[in-house]
């Protein structure tokens, strides 16, 4: 019985155990962002000065912060934070990087060598402290951190994109497109492009746990999301200004990037994995 692409990608996703754990906390994640008002014990932002502090316990169980807020509630709509960032991130990202990797692949010349120093020239600054130049220019908010990071990190995906379409151009169905009359927008758009997303799908999915470490960096270093509004990055600063009598400040919020950053790139090498034809049995 033929299976459809999508079919078999499913089949062999399945049998990739640490991808399908990756791809559970993932959903698991979106549940906990999206019921965040209903499933979060208190308001994220409401402090009580008798409770700083205080360790994990049953009515705060991971905990309060210097101004007596539960930190598990805060985590939860931290939760939100990060995936708002990440997704609306790696969305400018992989939108920049297709279409210019796609003007550079199907055009090829002049163009293509302008495009491609342009991603050379991009590639030769240090991204996280490229980011920190702008955001200090910048007033820093979640905003401004979600654009800057997709405006510096759309390069990978040029480069995907240029190369499948390097190879695409030359098929047969696309010389078949021009003999019809089809436009260069309708052939790149309806024709490349979707036999060219599987390696963007696979980047972006990585993509996504890059944003949300570098949001949380930016946070940790108080020029990302400002508070009161939680992030797991400014509740781990929170945490290394009372280290040494509050560690739970420090452990929860870091266990939560590192298993949230390590669920997604697991997802991310599984999609590889699964989306390469030259593994298919």
């Amino acid at each position: 019985m033929a299976h459809t692409q999508a079919q078999e990608t499913w089949r062999r996703l399945k049998k990739n155990h640490l991808a399908m754990a990756g791809g559970l906390v993932v959903v698991l994640l979106f549940a906990v962002s999206f019921l965040a008002p209903w499933i979060s014990p208190h308001s994220p932002n409401q402090f009580h000065l008798s409770q700083v502090l205080e360790a994990p316990s049953p009515e705060h169980p991971l905990g309060t912060d210097e101004l007596g807020r539960d930190i598990l509630s805060r985590m939860i709509y931290g939760a939100r934070i990060s995936l708002k960032v990440g997704f609306v991130a790696v969305g400018i990202s992989t939108l920049i990087g297709v279409i210019l990797g796609a003007v550079a692949g199907y055009y090829g010349g002049l163009l293509d060598s302008l495009i491609m120093r342009l991603v050379d020239i991009m590639l030769s600054f240090p991204s996280f402290f490229l980011i920190l130049a702008v955001i200090a220019l910048l007033e820093p908010s979640i905003w401004n951190i979600m654009a800057v990071i997709g405006l510096t990190s759309w390069m990978g995906v040029a480069r995907l994109v240029r190369a499948e379409l390097l190879s695409l151009k030359e098929r047969e169905f696309v010389s078949a497109a021009r003999v019809l009359g089809a436009s260069d927008p309708r052939i790149i758009f309806r024709h490349l492009l979707p036999n060219a997303m599987a390696p963007v799908l696979v980047a972006a999915t990585l993509g996504v746990a890059g944003a949300i470490l570098t949001e949380s960096a930016l946070s940790f270093l108080g020029i990302g999301v400002q508070p009161p509004t939680p992030s797991w990055g400014n509740i781990l600063t929170a945490g290394k200004d009372n280290i040494e009598v509050a560690w739970w400040l420090s452990v929860f919020p870091g266990l939560a990037i590192l298993i949230t950053v390590l669920s997604y790139n697991l997802l991310g090498e599984g999609l590889r994995e699964a989306l390469d034809p030259r593994l298919r049995e």
